[in-house]
């Protein structure tokens, strides 16, 4: 590593996008992945739309049981 870096010719929001978004990652236990797993193969559809679809129902559920207010 340098004790010094030029950075006189740098261009100052280069890599800034303000629409840009970030998504993180999810870990699941071992169990679980193998399940959704098996799931997906068995559903031939990817563990994101099959995690997503999930997700989706339970915001629903959730939705439904919550007093309106």
């Amino acid at each position: 590593m340098k004790k010094e870096y030029d950075s006189s010719k740098g261009e100052r929001g280069r890599f800034y996008y303000p629409d840009a978004t970030c998504s993180f990652p999810v870990y699941l236990e071992p169990d679980v992945d193998d399940f959704i797993n098996q799931l997906a193969d068995e559903q031939d559809v990817s563990v994101q739309e099959l995690v997503n679809e999930w997700l989706r129902m339970n915001i629903k559920l959730v939705q439904s049981v919550q007093p309106r207010g």
